[in-house]
């Protein structure tokens, strides 16, 4: 990510709960909606948005860590699952987030799987703040459907 321009994206509201995302000039927006009762459901809620960022990035982080040691996952498949409910104050809070990625490839004869298991979730820039106010847990499975961490 380039520190000299910051992130950025201006949401525009078309109906009560729904709003255009727009990230840059040249990239189509995205609708995001609330679900009902609320919403429509029309588009991915905020909670999914944060979900999507957490589990996009982990995923990314953990394609970065096996690439540098020239390991093919043979692609990635994550699911990110959030735990909603009530926080002391009766408020709706995401409680918990669990990122589950699955690699296509099995781990054997993977070296330095390891080192990557232990070093990759350190450098997904977006999971480690979220975490900073949200439980984050991250399991990862190979293509035989063995838990490696």
């Amino acid at each position: 990510m380039d520190d000299k321009q910051p992130p950025s994206v201006t949401l525009k509201q078309i109906n009560a709960y729904q709003f255009d995302l727009h990230f840059a000039d040249d990239r189509p927006a995205i609708r995001t909606d609330e679900p009902p009762p609320l919403g429509e459901g029309a588009g991915p809620s905020p909670s999914h948005l944060l979900l999507a960022a957490v589990g996009n990035c982990m995923s990314s982080s953990l394609y970065f860590a096996l690439s540098k040691f020239k390991l093919d996952p043979k692609g990635l498949t994550t699911t990110a699952t959030g735990e909603i409910g009530r926080n002391q104050a009766g408020r709706l809070r995401v409680l918990s987030i669990t990122v589950d990625i699955r690699m296509g490839a099995a781990a054997e004869g993977m070296v330095r799987l390891d080192r990557v298991l232990m070093q990759f979730e350190q450098f997904c820039t977006v999971g480690e703040s979220v975490r900073q106010g949200i439980p984050v847990t991250v399991s990862v499975f190979d293509g035989a459907g063995q838990k490696l961490k």
